[in-house]
């Protein structure tokens, strides 16, 4: 077909800014597929979404509140981004993905730009793709966690270093680096990632004897640009905290600068795994098909790093990174997501050609393989109606018709890529790879997105009990973000931090200051002043049923709670 093989020398193409666009317009097509389709999902994306809308709402940016409690786990780089998509746009399904959907742009740009400066086009064209096509990073492209931004900025201050020492010296990009790692300080905490490259950059200078003039005593400035971008948001609220005084102000600082950092870091309080989690778990699977490739082109990859030393320096900074998160007990897949644009580069200049030999050839047909057999698999269980499948849509209504409709996504899937191989038989198997990941990823997010969507939010639970209170005021127990985030009146809280028993004594002294009140609740509480048999159903939503009590369903009394706390969250529009 004509169109293909045009397109084909476009993405080949050795002029930059022809290349460069297609790449972009290719990253758009698959990154912005089903953007505002879907709302934020739980764990994490309601969070962020919540925060950033309260900001707007309230007009308090400074602090991140969750329901008008301080939200002290991250600083607020990531839900200022958010909250501005959301003034400028007033659509927070669309808000609360398109800042990591732009970083994601900006970290191909620069992944595509350094990897050029350094080792030509061609490294750069099959770096850029190389990353595209690996499913951690379209993953979070794709997700409102706040892991794509921080990489990004991590990938712009390792970007300021390798434009200095192996392109250089370039005196201003070095210090945008250590700009950008001040940046990331601020939207995560571990943004100074990128320094520990100058440990392998420096290794490479006294052995190889090269990078002169990169090495000045200047360079001691750049960890001061670094502090004084984190000054811009610590200073502030440093003052802000002491001028104030009062004891959620100085809990919100102690938490962020100590609890969210170091502690989190050397004692932490949950995602335990063991040491080796991200080589034996996460890089062999969300690295694919790279991280299995490197290993059947290891000869190819030493003779290169031999003849090109820089080489080693990227693969030292992911080792590096990854050590210095293997050495938390706590640990999770995206935690390592900053490592992987270097990787790509690394790994682009170590194998120039991408030319597969056997072992390589006969992987990526098994992985095609794989995916048509697992799609495959997928159709047949949901068009039977599989007793696992039922099961985990068991507190879902229309469950049959949801696997049935599913069956048909995945039937159209496994034709797509069928199809597409069949059209593709005489390109390589990198395009028929490529071309597979992006149907999956179109389709999925144009298709499934919708038919998820009732599954992985509490619309129709909030949506109940708002009609049922009917004009009152309604508080809730046990509560989660997406809660807030989808309550279309004004939603009460007791504090995300109080336990059982403090949640029901301090809605059981609410419920009874004044009439008209309402509190719901999920049923697999440990119920106290409260008789979950008098709860009226509200529903099912995130696998729990959630009840609705009046002041009549309330015990004629309640022990008083130790602390009187509550809170109150502005109403949402996203049900609109």
């Amino acid at each position: 077909m004509k169109w293909l093989d045009a397109f084909e020398q476009r993405l080949s193409s050795e002029r930059t800014g022809e290349f460069l666009f297609w790449l972009l317009v290719v990253a758009a097509l698959l990154i912005f597929s089903g953007l505002g389709l879907r709302s934020p999902w739980p764990p994490d994306e309601p969070r962020f979404a919540d925060v950033a809308r309260e900001m707007v709402v309230t007009g308090q940016w400074f602090f991140p509140a969750r329901g008008e409690e301080f939200y002290p786990d991250k600083p607020p780089i990531f839900m200022w981004a958010i909250a501005l998509c959301y003034y400028l746009i007033g659509n927070i399904k669309i808000a609360a993905l398109l800042p990591n959907a732009l970083c994601s742009l900006v970290s191909l740009v620069a992944v595509f730009d350094i990897s050029r400066r350094i080792w030509g086009m061609r490294i750069a064209r099959h770096a850029t793709l190389l990353l595209l096509i690996t499913p951690q990073f379209l993953i979070q492209a794709k997700f409102a966690q706040i892991d794509a931004m921080v990489a990004c900025w991590i990938t712009l201050g390792c970007y300021g270093l390798l434009r200095h020492f192996f392109c250089g010296p370039h005196w201003r990009w070095y210090f945008l680096g250590w700009g950008f790692m001040g940046l990331g300080i601020i939207t995560k905490g571990v943004g100074f990632l990128p320094l520990l490259m100058l440990l392998p950059i420096a290794i490479y200078h006294f052995t190889q004897q090269r990078l002169t003039g990169s090495w000045r005593w200047r360079a001691l400035l750049g960890p001061i640009v670094m502090l004084a971008v984190v000054a811009c948001w610590l200073v502030p609220m440093y003052l802000i905290v002491s001028q104030n005084g009062s004891p959620e102000y100085l809990a919100y600082r102690d938490n962020i600068l100590f609890k969210q950092t170091g502690e989190r870091y050397v004692d932490p309080w949950h995602h335990f795994k063991p040491w080796h989690y991200f080589i034996s778990s996460v890089v062999p699977a969300f690295w694919l098909p790279l991280s299995v490739l490197l290993l059947t082109q290891l000869k190819t990859v030493l003779q290169q790093i031999k003849q090109d030393p820089r080489i080693a320096v990227l693969f030292g900074w992911v080792i590096l990174v990854i050590f210095f998160f293997s050495l938390s007990p706590a640990k999770r897949g995206v935690y390592i997501l900053p490592a992987l644009p270097m990787f790509c580069i690394a790994l682009a200049a170590a194998w120039p050609d991408l030319s597969l030999n056997r072992a390589s050839r006969w992987f990526l047909r098994a992985l095609l393989t794989l995916i048509i057999t697992v799609f495959t698999a997928l159709t047949y269980f949901a068009a039977i109606h599989h007793d696992k499948l039922v099961d985990k849509l068991d507190n879902y209504t229309q469950s049959f018709q949801l696997l049935d409709s599913l069956a048909i996504i995945f039937a159209i899937i496994v034709g797509a890529i069928c199809f597409a191989c069949v059209v593709l038989w005489r390109k390589s198997l990198w395009v028929k790879y490529g071309s597979a990941v992006a149907i999956i990823c179109v389709t999925v997010s144009w298709l499934v997105y919708p038919l998820a969507e009732p599954l992985r939010t509490p619309q129709n639970v909030m949506l109940t009990a708002a009609a049922e209170v009917d004009g009152g005021e309604l508080a809730i127990l046990d509560l989660k973000e997406q809660h807030l985030l989808f309550s279309p009146i004004p939603l009460t809280h007791f504090s995300y931090f109080t336990g059982n028993a403090e949640q029901f004594r301090n809605a059981w002294l609410w419920i009874n200051e004044a009439p008209n009140r309402y509190i719901m609740a999920p049923d697999n509480m440990h119920f106290e002043c409260f008789d979950p048999a008098d709860g009226k159903s509200l529903g099912i939503a995130h696998r729990e049923h959630w009840l609705l009590f009046s002041a009549k369903d309330a015990a004629k009394s309640c022990p008083a709670p130790a602390k009187v706390i509550r809170y109150r969250s502005p109403a949402s529009d996203i049900n609109e």
